[in-house]
């Protein structure tokens, strides 16, 4: 919400300074985001007259103007202006100084063999205006030399506040400046009431016309205007305009946009020689479309609420007029709206349309009700004060609703819930200015809330508002008790398993990444999810219609986002909700990672020692191993397994078991197609774990590790080298040859897998690394020997493999 100075003093008499006055906004909770002043970029500029304008000597639509700046010599402009004339006052722009709407910084320069030492201006090159038919023609006594953003009354400060959607009456400058007038700020002008009398009866009618279903309109107000003469809007009009971000238009379409921000209520005008036959609110019929005021054509269904005529369709009613029947500078005749729409209808529709407009922002939280006709009112006049013109009388469809509300209001409960010792007449003088009405006598009171209120439901929201206007200053410092010792065990074993496993992906190299929840469609199914059950009744846009399935789909679009911007080698890594149905129990909690281009652990990219090679399944499966060991998983009873799902590579992926049905982890690459549907490029390797499905940790522990068992003999190594099929997998092999003797056994390791001359077809050769460790002799080869029969055999009833010769 933006508004200049002037404007707030309109309707609050102060003598605040400008740090006075954004101080208290923010005290009272209409926190000042950005306080901007136009004359700063406005200050080089100065009034200058043209003594003197000649033909160019080398163009035809070129002039030489010697021209005045008030201080020392005159200088020479070569201007292309038509208006550029002798006698002319306008606005000099120097070398040196920067032209904001040409996005330029000037400098002495020739234009056809003729030096230029600076530029007459035009308002769209200020940014003032869309006018750029010719320079800036000011008064004949404009002052020379002075300051142009002074003379024009340009050098006021713009405040910008950022509402919360809880306060719609301060959508609109005089609600703004009815609460700090309450704060103590200054005195609230009343705005005027008086009623425009109509002349005749408004010859168009309106019909809410919802049937059965749920009115997206409560109320509907109209009027006609007959013989206004339309153009330009009064330059203080245009200027206030201006200020805030809105671009001038014409007269009556200024004058609805002024409304908006001046009472937040926003209103609509028809050209009423364009609107054939009555006014007809209703849903929209599916297919139809409207050509809106932003130059965008929208296809309606009926959900959508609009305002039409004989011909279809002329509004998108309280969001977006429509062309058809737009006012222009040749308008004569006008009909002006003011009404009430459903607040979810609103918000809906924008959200469905990806419309937003100042309209929207306040219907959508809730306008003042009971300033629908007086708003109506308002407009008239402005109408006739701007472009004349002959009024009907109103005509109102619907009923305005009775939103009417009374608290039971005890003065204890301000010193219950804020500590603050308030008197009741402090209470009530501060209720009053806020527009409440209090009623009664003694220790409770009856409170009507205002009609502009919304927020007020009940006895805490009355508090909040007197302290907030009296001063948060005043709530007591209450520091909390103590709490005595801290128990043993604070954190749950689930954020225990989360942070642990965050420390572990970060000290591998990851960047934590927090993605959006939802999903499309289209993503949820292509990773196993997109039920109708976890489809969004009301989603922010069809990009994000689905609870998501997987962190993956996230973490790949954020890989892709960062190699767009030109950091292709990363790796990312989140740990979050995914969701299986809507039921509690199908929320799991997952810890996601990725590795993108050359991310691997040792370092990415281009490197004098030798470039980094493409990450594989091996990066992948270590990552997560390393965040399933940091969150307490027993990895070295951990089976692999191929069974990955389909979103990765059948042949480079795989799953981590703990048993033969308790997935806790699957990794690999991901699979060109899933890729190729995201529009993301590779290679890309992942991995998700599964936390809900760890084992819980057994007894309480302790914090000691235990005592070190380390043996002082030598460990004796033996290699072995099986024949096995090619479906077997290794795992299987290093499992059955670390249970042939677990006291001895003290690691295994894979070394070679090799497939071809020697080996038999069908077969593949797998050798492992067997290590010995004795406890408490060394041992004798025949004691080797018989461990080294027990893994033969072990392995060869495991695998069906045999020892090779």
């Amino acid at each position: 919400m933006k508004f200049t100075l002037s404007w707030l003093k309109e309707y609050l008499d102060t003598d605040a300074s400008l740090e006075e006055i954004v101080e208290r906004l923010t005290m009272i909770g209409l926190e000042v985001e950005e306080v901007t002043n136009q004359a700063d970029r406005l200050k080089p500029f100065r009034i200058a007259r043209v003594l003197e304008a000649t033909q160019h000597p080398n163009a035809d639509r070129l002039r030489v103007l010697k021209v005045d700046t008030g201080s020392g010599d005159p200088v020479q402009i070569v201007c292309g202006a038509p208006n550029a004339r002798t006698g002319l006052v306008g606005v000099l722009g120097k070398p040196g100084d920067y032209i904001p709407g040409l996005d330029i910084t000037l400098s002495v320069g020739k234009i056809r063999d003729v030096e230029s030492f600076g530029m007459m201006c035009s308002e769209r090159e200020l940014e003032l205006s869309e006018e750029h038919d010719g320079i800036i023609d000011l008064p004949e006594d404009a002052p020379v030399g002075m300051s142009y953003a002074q003379w024009a009354g340009l050098d006021e400060p713009v405040i910008e506040i950022g509402l919360t959607p809880n306060r719609p009456d301060c959508t609109g400058v005089y609600g703004i400046a009815r609460d700090l007038a309450a704060a103590g700020l200054g005195k609230l002008k009343e705005r005027s009431h008086e009623q425009v009398r109509g002349s005749y009866p408004c010859p168009v009618s309106v019909n809410l016309d919802f049937g059965d279903t749920k009115p997206l309109c409560k109320a509907f107000g109209l009027r006609m205007v007959r013989g206004v003469k339309n153009g330009p809007s009064p330059k203080w009009l245009q200027d206030r305009l201006t200020a805030i971000g809105l671009r001038p238009i014409n007269a009556l379409v200024d004058m609805t946009n002024y409304i908006t921000f001046d009472q937040g209520r926003p209103l609509h005008v028809f050209d009423a020689d364009k609107v054939h036959g009555d006014l007809v609110v209703r849903r929209a019929a599916k297919g139809e479309k409207i050509e809106g005021l932003n130059n965008k054509s929208y296809e309606l269904d009926d959900t959508i609420c609009v305002i039409a005529d004989d011909n279809g369709v002329e509004s998108l009613g309280g969001i977006l007029g429509g062309v058809p029947s737009g006012c222009t500078e040749d308008t004569v005749n006008v009909l002006i709206e003011s009404a009430l729409w459903d607040e979810d209808g609103i918000a809906a529709t924008g959200r469905k349309l990806g419309v937003n407009t100042d309209a929207r922002y306040r219907f959508e939280r809730g306008v003042d009700p009971d300033y629908m006709m007086p708003g109506l009112e308002y407009a008239t006049r402005m109408v006739l004060d701007l472009v004349g013109g002959e009024p009907s009388e109103p005509i109102q469809a619907g009923e305005i609703p009775d939103n009417s509300l009374i608290i039971e209001f005890p003065y204890s409960e301000i010193k219950r819930l804020s500590g603050v010792n308030v008197i009741p007449a402090e209470a009530n003088v501060t209720l009053k200015s806020l527009g409440f009405w209090v009623s009664g006598a003694g220790e409770t009171v009856k409170v009507a809330v205002p009609s502009w209120r919304p927020d007020i439901e009940g006895k805490a929201d009355l508090v909040e508002e007197v302290v907030r206007i009296i001063g948060l200053e005043r709530v007591p410092f209450t520091p909390l008790p103590p709490t005595g010792t801290v128990g043993q065990k604070v954190l749950t074993t689930g954020q225990i398993r989360r942070g642990r496993a965050r420390r572990a992906l970060a000290a591998r190299g990851f960047n934590e990444a927090v993605t959006w929840s939802f999903i499309s469609r289209d993503q949820a199914e292509l990773f196993g999810g997109g039920s109708a059950a976890l489809a969004l009744a009301n989603p922010i846009s069809g990009e994000m219609s689905d609870m998501r399935p997987s962190l993956l789909p996230g973490l790949l679009a954020a890989s892709q986002r960062n190699a767009d911007r030109g950091t292709g080698d990363v790796a990312l890594f989140e740990i979050g909700q995914v969701f299986e149905d809507d039921t509690p129990q199908g929320q799991k909690t997952v810890a996601t990672g990725i590795r993108r281009g050359t991310a691997k652990l040792q370092g990415a990219g281009r490197h004098w020692s030798g470039t980094s090679g493409k990450v594989d399944v091996f990066d992948a499966k270590a990552d997560a191993e390393a965040a399933l060991a940091a969150a307490g998983a027993p990895v070295d009873k951990l089976q692999v397994h191929t069974d990955a799902p389909d979103t990765f590579h059948p042949g480079r992926s795989g799953c981590l078991k703990l048993g033969p049905k308790n997935i806790l982890a699957v990794f690999g690459e991901i699979h060109p197609r899933t890729l190729q549907k995201l529009d993301i490029e590779g290679p890309i390797v992942g991995f998700e774990i599964f936390l809900d499905a760890l084992p819980q940790p057994r007894g309480k522990g302790g914090r000691s590790k235990g005592a070190l068992k380390a043996s002082d003999l030598m460990p004796v190594r033996r290699d072995f080298a099986f024949l096995v099929g090619k479906d077997v997998g290794a795992e299987k092999l290093l499992k059955a040859a670390r249970g042939a003797d677990k006291t001895l056994i003290g690691d295994v390791t894979l070394f070679d897998v090799y497939e071809g001359q020697g080996v038999p077809d069908g077969q593949k050769s797998i050798a492992i690394d067997v290590v010995l460790q004795p406890r408490d002799k060394t041992l004798t080869d025949e004691e080797i020997d018989a461990v080294a029969k027990k893994i033969i055999a072990n392995v060869e009833k495991a695998t069906g493999g045999a020892l090779r010769g």
